[in-house]
C-alpha cells in the first residue's frame, strides 16, 4: 500500500484504532507464543467481559486465534496473532506513522505568534 498517493486516514483500521484493541494487538506483537486471556488482561487492564468482547471481534476478523485448552485441571485461553492479523496490524502500523508524520510536520511549520500569546519557556510575546 503506497501512503503517499493515498489518503492515509482512510487506511486507518478501525478495527485497530480503537484503543483496547490497539493494546491488545500491541502486547500481541511482542510475545510469539501468544498471551494467556490473564496475561492480556493485566497487560492492558481491562475487565473479563470487556477483553472478551474485544477478542471475539479481533477473532471476527481473522487477526487473532484463540485456543482454548486445559491446563493442570484448569481452563485456559491462549491467544496468538494470526498471520493475517500480523500483516494487517503492520499496515495499520504503518499508515498511522504516515498521520502522525503529517500531524508533527505540521505543528513544526512557522507561524507568526500572537500578541498575548506564551512563548515556550513561559515568556509573554509583546505587541509588535
Amino acid at each position: 500500500m503506497s501512503l503517499k498517493n493515498e489518503n492515509p486516514y482512510a487506511a486507518l483500521e478501525k478495527i485497530f484504532h480503537e484503543p483496547s484493541r490497539l493494546a491488545i494487538m500491541s502486547a500481541l506483537c511482542a510475545a510469539a507464543d501468544g498471551l494467556t486471556f490473564n496475561e492480556i488482561k493485566k497487560q492492558c487492564d481491562l475487565t473479563d467481559g470487556n477483553l472478551s468482547r474485544h477478542l471475539k471481534v479481533l477473532e471476527e476478523a481473522g487477526s487473532v486465534s484463540i485456543r482454548k485448552a486445559f491446563v493442570k485441571s484448569k481452563p485456559q485461553t491462549t491467544v496468538m496473532l494470526s498471520e493475517k492479523g500480523r500483516a494487517s496490524f503492520l499496515e495499520y502500523l504503518k499508515a498511522l506513522e504516515e498521520v502522525l508524520k503529517q500531524a508533527a510536520k505540521g505543528l513544526q511549520l512557522e507561524r507568526k505568534p500572537v500578541s498575548g500569546e506564551v512563548a515556550p519557556g513561559g515568556t509573554a510575546i509583546a505587541e509588535a
